[in-house]
């Protein structure tokens, strides 16, 4: 388990990242709604959809799993900051569960980052 818990892990975060797309390339309502209140429609809501994009595929792969995990950390950053000062917790009734995701999911990429270390480039192995 110990040899694919770090794939699964880098899985689960590309999955989650990949799914939202839907909601932000197709200008779905909430989508809309949340990048509207926070002042980055439409713009933002592209630019951010694309880099979550980035940091999925990224995630995949294992030399730049650290870099995608950055990319995750970055973007999920500033959701988990918007919900705390401009969206709240609950975003349309939906109990929490988008703030909840953002959570796990940087706890995740961080997670992923702190096992994937020795591959940063600055970091890492020294030659």
């Amino acid at each position: 388990m110990k040899k694919y818990l770090p794939f699964i892990l880098r899985l689960i975060i590309a999955v989650i990242l990949i799914q939202t797309l839907r909601f932000k390339f197709t200008a779905h309502p909430d989508s809309v709604y949340i990048f509207t209140k926070v002042g980055l429609e439409p713009v933002g809501r592209i630019a951010i959809g694309i880099v979550e994009l980035i940091a999925g595929l990224l995630l995949l792969f294992k030399k730049t799993a650290w870099a995608g995990a950055i990319l995750t950390l970055g973007v999920l950053g500033g959701a988990i900051s918007m919900h705390l000062t401009q969206l709240g917790i609950e975003v349309k009734g939906d109990g929490g569960v988008l703030f909840y995701t953002a959570v796990i999911t940087f706890l995740l990429a961080a997670t992923v980052l702190i096992i994937n270390r020795k591959d940063i480039p600055i970091l890492g192995k020294k030659l």
